[in-house]
């Protein structure tokens, strides 16, 4: 399951996100959401990944500080914006 998400994973834009529920389905783990975020989590420290494009469903962060401030910082310097904590996924979600 592991490979198919960081599959997955290595093909999202700069620029463009997707939910964890997304990055599951496309992985071909429909409604695995969880297990997407458990496979981010076991990524190693210096993954060239974009880990950073994935959010929850609702647009938000779901990391803890400090991984949330840097995961603010990555999108934003490719461009995605959240105002009040929630990016727009109408604007800014990848769908291939």
């Amino acid at each position: 399951m592991q490979a198919a998400i960081y599959l997955v994973l290595a093909k999202i834009p700069a620029g463009r996100v997707i939910t964890y529920g997304d990055l599951a389905e496309m992985a071909g783990y429909p409604r695995a959401a969880r297990r997407a975020g458990q496979a981010l989590r076991q990524l190693p420290a210096d993954t060239t990944l974009p880990w950073h494009r994935v959010i929850n469903a609702s647009g938000r962060i779901s990391l803890p500080e400090p991984a949330a401030q840097r995961q603010r910082e990555r999108l934003a310097q490719e461009g995605v914006i959240a105002i009040g904590g929630r990016v727009d996924l109408a604007r800014f979600r990848w769908r291939p």
